[in-house]
């Protein structure tokens, strides 16, 4: 075994030893005034490439660079900053709101919002008017639709005075949806004694239904989404009261993994039986009202 001895000043010795063999062995001195690194010091290495190394327990610090695609025990409740994306499990969304859409007439094409993952829809159709005292009947309401299948229908509109009193229109339906209510039937006209009120219009889901027409009166417009106008109101001894406009179907409907685009129409309110004596109140249109969830 070879070594180069260093006599130091203060009479000490640095010895540099090499390993004992028949080979040849070059330690090679770079042109430049440095420090010798060692093994168990406290070194800092600058601008220095390190390849494959192995690191135990390092405190790194802020690095200004890296990349960590093949790395891994990254905690997401701690680990990570920014926005995650979609294709990763994310929504992509610097806030995560929930939005609402509300239709309250006509027709057209309900958009998807980007990166909404579910939708709640309830919706309404139209409410049926109040009948007329004398002759006239009210109209149905419009169906309200949404998409292919979900469909709330009107309420039926309600029956003029007659010989006894107007029926109460019938309430509409609902088909397809999670929940699917049947509107409630408006109430009857009265006959010709003692007051002849109008029958009240059917609440829907939304209530707002109108009253009758008292002795002598027409009755009232609706004021909620689907609910039923007011019957006609009689008068005593020579006319009956008229019945009250039906409420229309409601439904509520999730839709998970929702489509691109929905086509959809909003039931008008029917109209109140015309006056040939005291009119029936007007139904209310119905509504579409659609949350929008992105998580």
């Amino acid at each position: 075994m070879g070594q180069l001895v260093f006599q130091a000043t203060l009479g000490g010795q640095v010895n540099l030893v090499g390993p004992n063999t028949a080979s040849t062995f070059n330690l090679n001195v770079p042109a430049t005034s440095s420090t010798i690194a060692t093994l168990t010091g406290t070194e800092t290495f600058t601008n220095k490439t390190l390849t494959s190394p192995t690191l135990t327990t390092p405190v790194l610090g802020t690095p200004s660079s890296g990349v960590l695609t093949n790395t891994t025990g990254l905690p997401l409740s701690t680990g990570v900053t920014g926005t995650l994306p979609v294709a990763n499990g994310g929504t992509g969304l610097t806030t995560v709101p929930h939005t609402v859409q509300v239709f309250t007439s006509g027709s057209g094409t309900y958009t998807t919002p980007a990166n909404c993952k579910a939708i709640f829809v309830r919706m309404v159709g139209g409410g049926g008017g109040g009948g007329a005292s004398a002759s006239n009947g009210g109209s149905a309401g419009g169906t309200t639709t949404f998409g292919a299948s979900l469909s709330a229908t009107g309420g039926n509109g309600g029956s003029s005075g007659g010989n006894d009193g107007g029926a109460g229109g019938t309430g509409g339906t609902a088909t397809s949806g999670d929940l699917n209510v049947t509107g409630s039937t408006g109430g009857s006209g009265a006959k010709d004694t003692g007051n002849p009120t109008g029958g009240m219009g059917g609440n829907s889901v939304f209530g707002g239904a109108s009253t009758g027409g008292i002795k002598s009166t027409a009755g009232s417009n609706a004021l909620g989404y689907g609910s039923g106008g007011g019957g006609g109101g009689g008068a005593l001894a020579t006319l009956n009261s008229a019945g009250g406009g039906g409420a229309a179907g409601y439904l509520e409907k999730t839709i998970n993994s929702p489509s691109a685009t929905y086509s959809y129409a909003v039931g008008a309110g029917g109209a109140g039986g015309a006056a040939g004596s005291f009119a029936g109140g007007n139904g209310f249109s119905g509504v579409i009202v659609v949350m929008e969830y992105y998580v």
